[in-house]
């Protein structure tokens, strides 16, 4: 995908045709999506660059365009970005290691 901004577009106006149709769903994505602590702990910066390493473990890629603007836009670095995609990278290595744990045991449990 080279249009994120165009793809951002689109999907913002999709979004807003489902809201229209259902206004709950957008509603309740919009209080878990704001349901932080009261005064908040992290910066914006950090919840951002949090969001995009959740993102690309989840392989969302709408995620991945709204939030990688937000988190240009509270100054997150090429820098800071690549190493919070660095803990997403581990993380997602790790957690392949222990899935395939699991797929030993279901295995060795096979018949």
């Amino acid at each position: 995908m080279n249009d994120w901004a165009g793809y951002r577009e689109k999907l913002g106006a999709t979004l807003k045709e489902l809201g229209a149709i259902n206004p709950d769903i957008l509603r309740a994505n919009d209080v878990i999506s704001h349901a932080a602590p009261k005064p908040q702990t992290l910066d914006a910066k950090t919840r951002e660059l949090i969001a995009l390493a959740v993102a690309v473990t989840t392989r969302c890629d709408g995620c991945i365009a709204f939030h990688a603007e937000a988190a240009k836009k509270a100054g997150a670095s090429k820098e800071e970005l690549a190493e919070a995609l660095g803990v997403a990278i581990a993380l997602n290595s790790g957690a392949a290691l222990v899935y395939s744990a699991r797929a030993m045991d279901a295995f060795g449990a096979s018949s």
